[in-house]
């Protein structure tokens, strides 16, 4: 029987430096979480700083039925791995992973828990870091509406693994299905747009340049009445992180 190696037996082998990364919407503890390609970004990127965007864990689908693959566990050690070698680690807590929010102030593993905070590009500009959800009107309105939401897109996923396990014997690329809904759904587009809308109003309001946010899984950097808006994206579908280069430059990576 071979040993299974531990997380820091594993070389890594970074191929792109960068000031910051932004991640969010992990959702760990689900079988959506694309856990395998999250540890290869991890191990390939190498950062100051790295903010976790909230939904980190996904407390609503562990409260459900536990499910919690050695991947899911190797991400969570790579993070924490990443702290002890010096990378600053920020977790700012979202609605999936509200416990946390309990431990604000508080530093686990290296790991510091924030409710919000401002990042200070290299360029000089200031960027307000938040999850987001409390600009989600259904959250904050209706929350068993958005439990409800919650059961529907991890049935949506379902049916989308389903679908992309036929497309790829075909030969065909992936194709996400909750992305397509969320684009031709009239409401749902007009949701995502009143939401970025509202996060940089409050942006605005105190007195930054910008604001990375995540929840609403829709990786995004465009300006919204002079205010920046970035939204970090999710590794459900998009898979995708922002980054601060040297200069201050953002970009959006797609892994």
């Amino acid at each position: 029987m071979h040993r299974r190696q531990g997380m820091d037996d594993v070389a890594d082998h970074p191929t792109q430096r960068v000031r910051t990364v932004w991640i969010s919407d992990l959702h760990l503890g689900t079988p959506g979480c694309q856990a395998e390609a999250l540890l290869n970004f991890l191990k390939t990127v190498e950062c100051d700083t790295l903010y976790l965007v909230g939904d980190i864990i996904d407390g609503w689908q562990l409260r459900r039925s536990w499910y919690w693959p050695q991947a899911h566990n190797d991400v969570v050690q790579k993070i924490l791995r990443k702290a002890r070698k010096g990378t600053k680690v920020i977790f700012v807590p979202g609605n999936h992973d509200e416990f946390a929010r309990r431990y604000v102030a508080h530093n686990f593993g290296g790991v510091d828990v924030v409710e919000d905070c401002i990042h200070h590009t290299a360029d000089g500009r200031s960027l307000w870091v938040t999850h987001g959800d409390l600009f989600d009107g259904v959250i904050q309105c209706a929350k068993w509406l958005a439990y409800v939401g919650d059961v529907a897109y991890e049935t949506t996923l379902k049916v989308n693994r389903w679908l992309n396990r036929a497309r790829g014997r075909l030969g065909l690329p992936y194709w996400s299905l909750s992305r397509y809904l969320k684009l031709k759904v009239k409401r749902a587009v007009s949701y995502v747009s009143d939401f970025e809308a509202a996060v940089a109003r409050e942006a605005r309001k105190r007195g930054v340049d910008g604001v990375v946010c995540g929840h609403i899984h829709h990786a995004e950097i465009r300006t919204i009445d002079g205010i920046l808006y970035c939204n970090d994206g999710d590794w459900v579908e998009s898979l995708t992180a922002l980054v601060e280069h040297a200069d201050g430059r953002l970009e959006m990576l797609h892994h």
